[in-house]
């Protein structure tokens, strides 16, 4: 499959993808996919109003599987002049930004959703992993040495975001109490460490073109199917004896049936009465 693709699609860069790299792609493709599947069964099995960090992940692995299946095509590079080790251009993979634009904010609400904090502080954290990819990729299409200029930009927002998955975060109130609380400080350790290895990747690939461009893939695919599939695989294991309505996790709309209160009728104009877990049927 790997052969026909860059057959169909030739590499357009002097350092380029190879076969053996499309290879690798199609099964890190194949574990997303795979793992999509997994956890759509999964939803299934789960309670309306008690589905949204499943569904979150739904959104993550649905645009991994799509960002690997286009970059195993050889689909979705463009040539940028290299500044270190050689001359000619190299494919920068503008797909895998557009993926991790998507997911990285995603796994942080993951996260944050299971803390105290405040809208206003998850917000912000969001906002700075946006940050984090975007300044990525504007450095990665910089042919210049001012590439590291917005590198630098980029790893500060990371401290940011470190400051709130290890300091801030743990400090809060977490609502479904101390199992939760747990399993939190794992998975925020977990994915910090991860974070640190993507601007190491960065470095070695994009930046100083010291790797190449497979080796580049087979980096960036073992980070991201540890930080993607098994990291969403774990915390949504320790989710499963929580109850979602410690979360106050609320949609306001009573488009449910379970939203009425049973055999009650009401008056034209009056506004029916909901049970404890109506409002959140709908999350």
């Amino acid at each position: 499959m790997g052969n026909s693709a860059l057959d169909l699609n030739p590499p357009n860069a002097t350092f380029h993808l190879s076969t053996h790299g499309s290879d690798w792609l199609w099964a890190a493709f194949s574990v997303f996919g795979v793992s999509l599947l997994t956890v759509v069964a999964w939803t299934f099995t789960r309670p309306r109003g008690a589905r949204l960090f499943h569904q979150i992940a739904i959104v993550v692995l649905t645009t991994g599987s799509l960002a690997y299946f286009s970059m195993a095509s050889d689909l979705g590079a463009t040539p940028v002049p290299v500044e270190f080790r050689g001359e000619g251009t190299r494919q920068i993979w503008f797909v895998r930004y557009i993926q991790w634009f998507i997911t990285f904010p995603l796994l942080l609400l993951e996260l944050l959703l299971a803390t105290g904090l405040s809208l206003s502080d998850i917000f912000t954290t969001l906002f700075m992993s946006i940050v984090l990819v975007i300044t990525g990729l504007v450095a990665a299409l910089v042919p210049s040495t001012y590439k590291w200029g917005y590198y630098t930009f980029g790893v500060s927002a990371l401290f940011y975001i470190w400051y709130v998955l290890l300091w801030h975060g743990p400090h809060t109130t977490f609502a479904a109490g101390g199992v939760l609380r747990r399993g939190y400080l794992l998975a925020a350790g977990y994915l910090s460490f991860l974070l640190l290895l993507y601007p190491i990747a960065w470095a070695c690939a994009e930046g100083g073109n010291v790797i190449s461009v497979t080796s580049e893939m087979i980096w960036y695919g073992i980070l991201d199917i540890f930080a993607g599939p098994i990291f969403l695989f774990f915390f949504l294991w320790e989710l499963r004896g929580v109850d979602y309505a410690t979360f106050g996790l609320h949609s306001g709309k009573y488009t449910d049936k379970s939203a009425y209160a049973p055999n009650t009728t009401h008056a034209a104009g009056t506004v029916p009465a909901t049970t404890s877990t109506g409002a959140a049927g709908n999350v």
